[in-house]
């Protein structure tokens, strides 16, 4: 189920996913070909039909092809974005690819065209913090142009991402288990995982997560929050090198489970994000053994994972301590992403 980079040529435009595009676009197969030799991201279904395609290209200059033109600056152009949805968060998983793909090529502005019809499409992006800056007029009809400034630390929490505000946030290092922690993380997987594990489900497309559990303390979280996420070992070697710092979240709300008022609204605030069906949170329910959930935003996978080893004997933390849930002061966070080799530039104070 993987999200993966192919070449046009290896894509079939008689797949029937691509008739609504060439439905909207009268010069879409002669443009798709002459894009043989490009690259764009893709997600087949079981049986190998295209069922997600994202093709992303860097620009330099002005936009002049819209109303009003976009001034000169370095950009990503969203050239092609569709998603079959099918109740899995798919749209999701691409926005956040999308971005993934912004970071690395060190752009401040992403921006796309949509026609107007396409609600479900404008509704992700703008929940994102996509804004319509212009509208393009074509023989195809007038398309929407929506932007999105990289640098902007206005709105929520999914109105910024995948940008960090630390400010006056707080920053906490939160354990996964290595069951759960690479069905809910998908891009923070390790070397030596399998990454087959890795499902086309909500709970792994999605930027948002729910994460469920029973370490003391938790309580304490609020919106804006910083979480450093600490895959625990797989019990496979010394925990001193093998549990590993991997991702960074930022929280949009904790909760107790004593807060929901039935079971049904409990597993429909949970069932979408995170990893436990419904059978099993219908367990969770009953036992109360997992009375903390927090949902947060996915938004960095670390390009160097941190052991165990490194966070104590060169970063500070006390090996002593309780390594499920403990605050992390924020110059001690910015060293370990140092030598995670995570852009600075992405965590604003």
């Amino acid at each position: 189920m993987n999200l993966n980079l192919e070449r046009f040529s290896s894509v079939s435009l008689a797949d029937p996913f691509f008739e609504s595009l060439k439905a909207d676009y009268a010069e879409f197969g002669d443009w798709f070909a002459r894009k043989s030799s490009n690259e764009a991201y893709v997600f087949r279904g079981a049986d190998g039909a295209v069922e997600g395609f994202l093709y992303l290209k860097i620009e330099d200059g002005a936009v002049e092809d819209v109303h009003p033109k976009l001034p000169p600056a370095r950009r990503l152009k969203v050239g092609t974005l569709k998603i079959n949805p099918h109740g899995t968060r798919l749209g999701e998983r691409f926005v956040k690819k999308l971005f993934d793909h912004a970071i690395s090529e060190g752009v401040r502005e992403a921006y796309v065209t949509v026609f107007p019809k396409h609600e479900a499409l404008i509704s992700l992006l703008g929940r994102y913090g996509f804004v319509q800056c212009a509208e393009k007029v074509t023989r195809n009809g007038t398309e929407l142009v929506l932007k999105k400034n990289m640098t902007d630390l206005s709105g929520d929490v999914a109105r910024r991402y995948p940008l960090i505000k630390l400010g006056d946030n707080r920053a906490y290092l939160l354990s996964i288990n290595p069951p759960w922690h690479t069905r809910l993380l998908p891009d923070s997987i390790l070397a030596r995982e399998d990454a087959s594990i890795v499902q086309d489900v909500s709970h792994s497309n999605s930027i948002h997560k729910v994460y469920l559990a029973g370490m003391r303390g938790m309580e304490v979280l609020r919106p804006g929050d910083v979480l450093l996420i600490y895959r625990t070992s797989d019990g496979k070697g010394p925990a001193h090198y093998r549990s590993v710092a991997t991702s960074l979240c930022v929280v949009e709300e904790h909760r107790l489970i004593d807060s929901f008022r039935t079971r049904d609204e409990f597993i429909a605030y949970c069932r979408p994000y995170s990893v436990f069906n419904e059978d099993e949170l219908e367990d969770l329910w009953r036992t109360k053994r997992y009375p903390h959930l927090v949902r947060f935003t996915y938004n960095f996978a670390l390009p160097r994972r941190v052991t165990r080893a490194s966070l104590i004997e060169t970063h500070g933390f006390d090996k002593d301590a309780y390594f499920g849930f403990m605050p992390i002061p924020a110059e001690r966070l910015r060293s370990v992403l140092e030598e995670a080799n995570f852009d600075a530039s992405l965590i604003v104070d």
